[in-house]
């Protein structure tokens, strides 16, 4: 078993149950962006300070059924 399947395992083994209640469709756009570090830095500083509790969940789900499917 490679090392990333294991760890993908782990994880999805050490969360409890979530039951799925409703689910919505989101229209967005992924860009391809270059810009200076200082600019990149910023608008990382401006996102914590806007994002919520919910969007950390989905990134934390969406990246560990990322890494599940890719293991």
């Amino acid at each position: 078993m490679k090392k990333t399947k294991k760890k993908a395992q782990s994880f999805i083994s050490d969360l409890p149950i979530i039951k799925i209640l409703s689910e919505e469709k989101e229209l967005f756009v992924k860009m391809d962006l270059e810009m200076e570090d200082e600019t990149h830095d910023m608008l990382v500083k401006w996102g914590k300070e806007v994002a919520s509790d919910e969007d950390y969940i989905n990134i934390a789900i969406r990246a560990g059924l990322q890494e599940y499917v890719d293991a």
